[in-house]
């Protein structure tokens, strides 16, 4: 039996969940998310929710865990939500938005524009003699992870100085760099 799958997942009050033919959905205060499943039987008693495979094949297996662990991360989305925040660290580095378009200032000769999803809110927080510090909130924790990663991917952290965007708290492998 798979460890992750064959825990239960305890339904906070305030939110509600529907089964019906292979798609799962989760309502709460902060939203609605709705997942597709298959070769799960999901039973939903008394606010406690427990997933069981219909046979042993590899793929059965695999799914347990998956479909156990997306259902617990959308009814944690939609009770409580999900955020991340990332650092700018580098000279000249500037992060800014208007309402749903996050402006950065990354060394290029232009500025990067990002029209980040509706569903994700975005917001930029400057202080004097401290890194720029985006922060992305949202009841979609895979919708987070995604343009939290875009945004990374514009320019990485490199390994010699430490320039670039970054998780905070992530931890960057330096090196030496040229020895006289």
């Amino acid at each position: 039996m798979s460890r992750i799958g064959k825990n239960p997942i305890t339904i906070p009050s305030g939110v509600t969940v529907d089964v019906a033919d292979n798609m799962i959905t989760v309502k709460g205060k902060l939203g609605e998310l709705k997942q597709e499943y298959s070769n799960i039987d999901i039973k939903v008693e008394e606010g406690v929710i427990t997933l069981e495979r219909s046979s042993d094949k590899k793929e059965d297996k695999a799914k347990h865990g998956l479909y156990r662990a997306l259902i617990a991360n959308m009814i944690e989305g939609v009770s409580n939500g999900y955020t991340k925040s990332l650092e700018l660290v580098g000279v000249g580095y500037r992060a800014s938005n208007q309402g749903q378009k996050l402006d950065l200032a990354l060394g290029f000769s232009h500025n990067i524009i990002l029209e980040v999803a509706p569903e994700v809110t975005v917001e930029t927080v400057t202080e004097k003699g401290k890194n720029p510090v985006v922060k992305l909130t949202s009841y979609d924790k895979q919708l987070v992870g995604q343009v939290a990663a875009k945004i990374r991917s514009f320019r990485k952290p490199e390994p010699y100085k430490g320039k670039g965007i970054k998780f905070v708290g992530e931890q960057i492998r330096r090196k030496a760099g040229k020895s006289a």
